[in-house]
């Protein structure tokens, strides 16, 4: 069932708080896909460049003196990587031979020194080409790097001058990397917010429109409702007119007019005639009675000039008879009567219209208060088999949906229907509308 109208203003700003959460999304995501593409692409390029730079040394620095940790060799080598590979983005350089032992780096302290290779820089030594991977500044033989902060490390093999393969090793700063992405955001950044406000500002005229639109179509649906329970209400006055001036005084009239004939019988001795005539009456009073008791349910004209506790003292009557147990409870406020009654005996009509079909209950009680000044609460209880939600679904599913149709009536009051029940725990009902 619909809810209260809805209001335009929250609604678009829900929509437009939607929309920015998405833009945030688009943003902070394309960043981060950016800087993986970047990072992929830097260590493409990292891998391009520890090769070249590897040929450079190989050609212009490295000599078989390397191998064996002779001065002039280390100096000469060192020349050229302090001159032509060192940079502000590349801040280490180290040469391996094949068994770990550093042969050569630009920290002084670390040649000599032999460590474990890992399995893909001893792997590069048979296949060639090169690899680029975050530095792990944990390990021992990079303990000189950590004060540089992240680092991506790329490895490469060369050869001396008698054919002696070593492995060629630079540091590069990770920040260039993040750099790079930075730049790339940035320069991508302004045409996709700027695309992306100006769809906003498009379709704020939009979500305006149709919010509106939704909004008169609640309330049109709410004016149908509410048209359709007066016509309802109208319809159940013309009828109960209708029996009332009708069957119900055709059937008094036939009963009456029986009567001097059952008499006429018994007078003349003849009394099988005397008795069906008689039963005949019986059961056109039996007739007229439920006639009437109908007609109290269909329109309840005491409800009017007798109040609403008398109104529901009568639609308590038939169960009564039927041997469940009753009680009403009326406040002297709600009995001195209010502009909610009618709302009030058509709950009361309808949860007592379930307990007759469905609940099997032995007692039923009905409260009406005024929790507050000119507010009205309704509580219906039986004590019945109950049901659980599947089978107020399906009882729905199958056209019984005389609570739901209220529960949109008192909605649109500005109250609250609801109904409370477990199998073998009875049922509640409970409205409450205010002033």
């Amino acid at each position: 069932m619909g809810g209260p109208s809805p209001r335009i203003v929250p609604a678009v700003a829900r929509f437009m708080l939607g929309t920015l959460v998405a833009v945030i999304v688009v943003v902070v995501g394309g960043f981060f896909a950016l800087r993986s593409v970047t990072i992929n692409e830097a260590e493409r390029n990292t891998r391009d460049q520890v090769q070249t730079q590897g040929r450079l040394v190989e050609s212009a620095g490295l000599t078989d003196g390397v191998l064996h940790g002779d001065r002039d060799a280390l100096a000469k080598l060192d020349d050229v990587v302090l001159g032509q590979v060192l940079s502000p983005s590349v801040v280490r350089v180290k040469i391996w031979s094949k068994d770990g032992r550093v042969l050569y780096s630009d920290e002084p302290a670390l040649i000599g020194k032999r460590y474990g290779l890992g399995s893909e820089e001893r792997e590069l030594f048979d296949k060639g080409g090169a690899e680029a991977e975050l530095s792990d500044l944990t390990k021992p033989e990079n303990r000189y790097e950590r004060q540089e902060g992240k680092l991506l490390e790329a490895h490469t093999t060369i050869r001396t001058p008698d054919g002696t393969q070593v492995l060629f090793e630079i540091y590069q700063r990770f920040g260039s990397v993040t750099a790079r992405a930075e730049r790339l955001l940035r320069a991508l950044a302004p045409p996709l917010i700027g695309g992306l406000i100006v769809l906003l500002v498009f379709q704020i005229p939009l979500a305006w429109s149709m919010a509106r639109r939704l909004q008169r179509g609640h309330r049109e649906r709410e004016r149908l409702l509410a048209n359709a329970i007066e016509a309802s209400s109208q319809e159940r006055r013309r009828i109960a007119s209708d029996l009332h001036d009708g069957p119900v005084q055709d059937l008094a009239g036939v009963a009456f007019g029986l009567r001097p004939l059952a008499d006429g019988a018994a007078r003349r001795g003849d009394d099988k005639d005397a008795a069906i005539l008689r039963s005949a009456i019986d059961h056109l009073r039996q007739g007229q009675r439920d006639l009437r008791t109908l007609l109290v349910e269909i329109h309840p004209p005491r409800l009017e000039t007798s109040g609403l506790e008398v109104a529901l003292s009568d639609l308590l009557s038939p169960l009564a008879a039927a041997g469940i147990a009753t009680e009403l409870h009326v406040d002297d406020s709600a009995a001195r009567g209010g502009p909610r009654d009618a709302l009030v005996y058509r709950v009361a009509r309808e949860a007592l219209r379930n307990v007759r079909a469905h609940a099997k209950a032995d007692s039923v009680r009905i409260d009406v208060t005024h929790p507050s000044p000119g507010a009205t609460r309704l509580v219906v209880r039986d004590d019945g088999r109950g049901f659980d939600a599947a089978e107020r679904d399906l009882r729905a599913d199958e056209g019984h949906v005389g609570l739901s149709l209220l529960e949109e009536l008192v909605r649109q009051t500005g109250g609250t229907l609801s109904v409370r029940s477990q199998p073998g725990e009875g049922t509640t009902v409970e409205m409450e509308v205010p002033a």
